[in-house]
């Protein structure tokens, strides 16, 4: 390893946990930056020996964002935004709606994503064959009934972008079953694909010191993709589109593709925010009655609100959580955004909330 030119990536380095020691002891000889690169889908079993504190920065790394994916040449960024200055909202991007529910089912997997969609819809298929099949026995885990395991998550990816309980979800993957799987499987699944980076749930904003009360805890769902969500529920883009050929594009589901367009857009902002050294949560009362899509949160407790529509005519309707935001916490609100799948950046004259289309937003 040291005699290797820099950097040297090790993948999957969890199949060898050793290699974490002789890192850690290469660094202590030459702390010189950025030699090794270790990249792994999972924790190992066995934890090394040293945690590689003050050596080694973990970083998460999420599936390309729609910025990365180079859907647009005009640009607004998540850093201005999180300035407080509420910058300029102005330009346009040629994305439409179809365009996006491309990248949803296409995914933000760089070896999956540009294939021939045959072959991109095999390759998401065996990534989740093969959760099953061999990631869960390499983590120790080996499933009696895998089919138990595609019903849950088939049943997760229904619950995209929602707060439903785990219970309700258990409940969706066996329709009509008396004997469910125990509780402790289910938990078992929830942890495991937690740590394989499967699932990605959103959790809930507790700000510190504030007086917003009766805020729900409950994390919103999301898998690491919301490709995995189309195939899991059998969603290819023709199933997502009618009438394509014939006219306008028009939705099967509002609810449901509302909610993966949604997904779609936390999987980004999350790489926006994680970029910004900031953090991403979603705000829900306990009462159901104001829930905001996704907050954005700098170290001081600031924070930047968005929505999530899908719609290019944002109402006030679309609005009304951001205003009530905006009412609760005053100054700590930095800026309110709208994300569509719309063509044009502009700030709503009446109350300055930003709307912009979602392959426009970056870094």
């Amino acid at each position: 390893l040291a005699d290797a030119a820099p950097p040297v990536l090790l993948d999957e380095w969890q199949r060898l946990p050793l290699v974490w020691d002789l890192v850690r002891r290469h660094v202590d000889a030459d702390p010189r930056g950025s030699r090794f690169l270790l990249s792994g889908s999972a924790a190992p079993l066995e934890a090394p020996v040293h945690s590689g504190a003050g050596r080694i920065i973990t970083l998460r790394m999420r599936p390309l964002s729609l910025f990365e994916r180079q859907m647009s040449n005009a640009h607004i960024s998540l850093e201005d935004l999180l300035t407080g200055v509420k910058p300029s909202i102005s330009g346009s991007s040629a994305a439409t709606l179809g365009d996006y529910l491309l990248e949803l089912v296409a995914s933000g997997f760089p070896a999956i994503r540009n294939a021939p969609a045959r072959v991109r819809d095999e390759l998401l298929d065996g990534y989740l064959e093969r959760l099953a099949q061999r990631d869960f026995p390499d983590q120790g885990h080996r499933l009696r009934r895998p089919d138990a395991l595609k019903a849950w998550l088939r049943a997760y990816a229904a619950a995209t972008a929602t707060t439903a309980s785990y219970s309700s979800i258990l409940d969706a993957a066996t329709p009509g079953e008396g004997e469910k799987p125990a509780r402790g499987t289910t938990e078992a699944f929830r942890s495991i694909l937690t740590e394989l980076f499967v699932l990605d749930p959103l959790g809930a904003w507790a700000p510190a010191g504030s007086h917003l009360q009766r805020l729900g805890r409950a994390p919103a769902h999301h898998l690491a993709d919301p490709a995995l969500a189309a195939r899991l529920l059998g969603l290819s883009e023709a199933a997502l589109l009618r009438g394509q050929q014939a006219g306008p594009i028009s939705l099967r589901d509002g609810n449901l593709l509302g909610r993966l367009f949604e997904s779609l857009v936390v999987q980004s902002v999350r790489v926006y925010a994680q970029a910004n050294r900031a953090r991403v949560y979603f705000l829900r009362t306990s009462r159901g009655d104001h829930e905001v899509d996704i907050i954005v949160e700098r170290s001081d407790g600031r924070v930047v609100a968005m929505e999530v529509k899908l719609t290019s005519n944002v109402t006030d309707e679309d609005v009304k959580h951001l205003r009530w935001l905006g009412r609760e916490i005053g100054e700590e609100l930095l800026d309110a955004v709208v994300i569509t799948p719309g063509q044009f950046a502009y700030r709503r004259p009446p109350d300055m909330i930003a709307v912009i289309p979602a392959a426009m937003l970056a870094p």
